[in-house]
């Protein structure tokens, strides 16, 4: 199927398609096979560098359009985008193989935001085939760990849906194909995803020390100028803090979990990330209600829900309808904050 095909058809492609555990070993299963992949058929209009830097421009328009604004924002637009232009492309001729290869290192950072989208949309099969095609323009582009980025992003989305048989190889796989091939601020963000993984398999030791390693990375590379795609959910040094928290969160020290998520939330720019501010925040609250701190949990969830308004994703409203759940218990016993988050909830959710 074309790259973006299947979100322009995604009514029909849904019926039939959900997250499959069988199609996340591909990556690991299938790498040298997809390595030695011949170059695609080229045909049409020579390419020069204009055309790639106008790809690269728009990618880079969409991605902060998604952070800021959601990923169902401009989400047809962009599978049209994908079907119209990133994918004649991939089979255009190109001045040199240096452009031709920037072009689909670019496509697959393109397949990767349109696996975002799906994904921030609770259509989680569909994000899958948008990763594995990710993937494969990754490893045909050659840009070096690349192909490593998208399978950090596999085992991350595994382990949010609680499937977690090959989350440890694909982020041990991803670290192993970045390592040395990227610079060491975007290594950080590979460490932190094996801790979570090694966490979530009960390694805890193995998950500490990888935390560390993580560290480690980002203070060896203070300064270092870092691909567009390790920016995705904003500098890497707020996403390793954010990663923690879910590392910390695994390992039951609920205290430190949400002082990291609050942090991180911080260490963003909320205009330019809305989302995944909310996002931190309202995991930070989970973490403070955990500890049955009510009263503060309360008020980090209404800041969380401050960022909200204006974004357009099925993950922010799921995290409301989880505040609404979880508010239950202490709206019945008459608890006035609880009482009026619920109705601003309600109020979120009626209108969004």
């Amino acid at each position: 199927m074309t790259i973006g095909e299947a979100d322009v058809r995604r009514r029909r492609f849904l019926t039939a398609s959900a997250y499959s555990m069988a199609a996340a070993v591909l990556p690991l299963d299938y790498v040298k096979e997809m390595d030695e992949r011949t170059a695609a058929a080229r045909g049409g209009a020579v390419i020069g560098a204009a055309g790639v830097s106008a790809v690269r421009d728009m990618v880079g328009l969409f991605a902060e359009m998604d952070e800021r604004l959601g990923g169902q924002h401009g989400r047809a637009a962009f599978a049209q985008y994908l079907i119209t232009d990133i994918a004649p492309l991939c089979q255009a001729r190109f001045r040199n193989d240096d452009l031709r290869c920037q072009m689909l290192s670019l496509a697959s950072s393109a397949a990767h935001l349109a696996g975002w989208k799906a994904y921030d949309s609770g259509e989680q099969g569909l994000a899958q085939r948008y990763y594995l095609q990710s993937f494969a323009l990754a490893v045909e582009s050659g840009e070096s760990g690349q192909d490593g980025f998208v399978m950090r992003t596999m085992s991350q989305q595994g382990m949010k849906l609680h499937r977690p048989e090959h989350c440890l190889d694909l982020a041990a796989s991803g670290l192993a194909r970045a390592n040395g091939q990227v610079p060491a601020r975007a290594q950080a963000l590979f460490h932190i995803t094996h801790a979570h993984a090694l966490a979530k398999t009960g390694q805890r030791r193995q998950a500490v020390a990888e935390i560390d390693a993580a560290r480690a990375a980002l203070d060896t590379g203070r300064g270092d100028q870092v691909p567009f795609r390790a920016l995705a959910w904003g500098p890497p040094e707020a996403t390793v803090v954010s990663r923690t928290a879910k590392v910390l969160e695994d390992l039951g020290d609920h205290r430190r979990a949400s002082q990291y998520y609050a942090h991180a939330a911080a260490s963003r720019p909320s205009g330019t990330y809305a989302r995944i501010v909310a996002l931190d925040l309202v995991a930070a609250a989970e973490s403070q209600l955990n500890q049955g701190s009510v009263e503060a949990a309360c008020a980090t969830w209404s800041r969380a829900m401050d960022h909200m308004d204006g974004v357009a994703s099925a993950r922010t409203r799921k995290a409301v309808r989880n505040i609404r759940r979880n508010l239950a218990p202490y709206r019945s016993r008459g608890l006035r904050c609880a009482a009026d988050l619920d109705e601003r909830a309600t109020s979120f959710l009626t209108r969004v």
